[in-house]
């Protein structure tokens, strides 16, 4: 296969002092932890709704649970774990006594319901979980009917503060035999020595796609893998003991997951949890705890700057923050920089590489743009029909080799071969975008390759459509999605949330300003106005969910 070669063009504006390459550690996840709890054993590394968890007991709370596991359910190297829960230090906790036995673990949406659940533990044969109370309704059926024989329930309450907001829990049925479920404060057996850890290559997570193409798969990811991206981001984004992160992303996410717990712990920073998005909590964290990092996603970003009380907070502690999953609108980026001098920085990954491969330089980012290929990074460009590889300013599929690439699915091997291709002696995962580079090597996303809209024969891609659309003052959030047509097969609709005080603007006076600054095939021909969009656990708008329903209710080429 012929091939252009490794885009290099963004080395002239890498970040300064920093090096090219990075040398990955070969220790565990859970070697991140011990060594900042022997440097900083009275540090605060969790601060919940107002409860501070010190570096000493987290890791102390780590080695009885991983203890008891190892011994009261016989968990060893390679079972997988259930993690079933909101962010909480439960969350955390769990997560790094699990990866102590050298066992992996499984992070599940806190939002699936008992039959998405079925399918995790069934397709993972988890036999362990760990989840809140809660949540025990949704997992009570499926202990003993599938793989799953124990529980472990904690309760969200139990670390916090008295900040801490209301949530119903649910009460454990007394038909579930005592022996299968187990309170967190009785899950302990006190133990210095957790198992040997034993190698770089050693399987730490089974990470699940969204489903977006059939059922979910499992990403299997090493410790080495993992550590790829840890690394690279405390480096990339400074991270130190004095870092401050506020966590909004959910840490059963891999970008909350890195950039918000992992890489904070490596630092020996603070993890400052917050369970849901509220943005006047977001903003009094901020105020009150002087957090330094915040990575989020764009819907947050547009959230929390639109509070009307966001001028009673003090946010300049702010040093670094960023995001991804969706494009940031230029108008909010240029609102928080007017408020903070920050840019922006966004990145670009997915659950099969662990987070980001790229990452806009703090320094200089640009706006709506995936960023410059991170630390060992060979990102390409090539026609996802003949597989050529295209040059800057061309659009086609955006391919990766990476030292955070997943090791291949989870009991998937079809699928797993069928997302890699061999170039120049490298192996590149086909990551399903759509996007090119500039001149300067920036790398920027068309759309997701299946997202395209057909319209009369010409592509549209609803992000391109949607960036345009969030220059209009009225628009607070707006997915475009296909609507069938019968002249044209699918045209473009768009469903919109207006800003406070625009309700008298019209369909029509929306269609004529898209009208006068889009191509005629591009345009916007349906307009719905909508009181709020459904957005991910993770933050992201669900435009599958919205153009589903479309479909559904009207039919294809009705």
């Amino acid at each position: 296969m012929t091939s252009m070669g490794m885009v290099k063009n963004h080395y002239e504006f890498w970040p300064k002092r920093i090096s090219k390459s990075l040398t990955i550690p070969e220790t565990s996840i859970v070697d991140n932890l011990e060594v900042s709890a022997k440097r900083y054993p009275n540090k605060a590394a969790v601060y919940f709704y107002g409860n501070v968890l010190t570096y000493k007991d987290l890791l102390e709370e780590v080695k009885k649970k991983a203890s008891f596991l190892e011994k009261e359910f016989n968990v060893s190297r390679g079972d997988r774990v259930l993690l079933y829960m909101q962010n909480c230090p439960q969350f955390i906790i769990s997560y790094y006594a699990i990866l102590s036995i050298n066992a992996i673990v499984v992070p599940i949406n806190p939002m699936n319901k008992t039959e998405e659940l079925a399918y995790f533990i069934t397709d993972s044969q988890a036999s362990v979980a760990f989840l809140d109370e809660s949540l025990f309704d949704q997992i009570q059926p499926l202990i003993n009917t599938t793989s799953l024989t124990q529980v472990i329930l904690s309760n969200y309450s139990s670390y916090a503060g008295e900040d801490f907001p209301e949530i119903k829990n649910s009460k454990v049925s007394s038909k579930i035999d005592y022996l299968n479920v187990h309170y967190w404060k009785n899950a302990n057996t006190v133990s210095n020595n957790v198992g040997a850890y034993s190698g770089g290559g050693t399987e730490a997570l089974i990470i699940y796609t969204s489903g977006t193409t059939g059922d979910p798969k499992g990403c299997i990811h090493s410790h080495k893998n993992v550590q790829a991206n840890i690394s690279g981001t405390t480096i990339w984004g400074s991270y130190s003991p004095q870092t401050v992160a506020l966590t909004t992303l959910p840490l059963f996410h891999v970008t909350g997951m890195q950039h918000s717990m992992n890489s904070t712990i490596q630092a020996g920073g603070t993890i400052v949890l917050m369970m849901r998005w509220d943005r006047d909590m977001a903003g009094s964290l901020i105020h009150e705890l002087g957090c330094t990092h915040w990575v989020n996603i764009s819907t947050m970003m547009i959230d929390f700057l639109s509070n009307p009380n966001l001028p009673q907070y003090d946010i300049s502690s702010l040093q670094v923050v960023g995001g991804g999953g969706a494009p940031l609108p230029k108008a909010i980026g240029e609102k928080l920089y007017e408020l903070t001098g920050i840019l922006y920085a966004e990145g670009y990954g997915s659950t099969e590489t662990m987070s980001q491969t790229h990452f806009n330089p703090l320094d200089r980012p640009k706006l709506q743009c995936l960023g410059i290929p991170f630390f060992d990074v060979d990102a390409r460009v090539i026609d996802s029909d003949t597989r050529k590889p295209l040059g800057a300013g061309e659009k086609g599929e955006i391919i990766v080799n990476s030292p955070q690439l997943f090791n291949g699915y989870w009991r998937k091997d079809e699928a797993t071969k069928s997302s890699f291709i061999e170039m120049d002696g490298k192996t590149f995962f086909l990551t399903g975008d759509i996007g090119y580079f500039d001149e300067e090597g920036y790398f920027f996303l068309v759309d997701r390759k299946k997202r395209m809209i057909n319209a009369s024969g010409f592509k549209v891609w609803p992000v391109e459509v949607e960036t345009m659309m969030y220059k209009h003052p009225a628009i607070h959030s707006v997915c475009v999605i296909a609507a069938p047509d019968l002249r044209r097969g699918e045209t473009v609709k768009a469903l919109i949330v207006l800003n406070d005080g625009y309700s008298n603007v019209t369909e029509d006076e929306i269609i004529e300003w898209c009208k006068d600054r889009m191509s005629n095939y591009k345009y916007p021909r349906k307009i719905e106005f909508v009181s709020e969009l459904p957005i991910s656990a993770s933050g992201k708008v669900l435009w599958r969910k919205l153009q589903e329903k479309e479909f559904s209710v009207r039919g294809r080429g009705i």
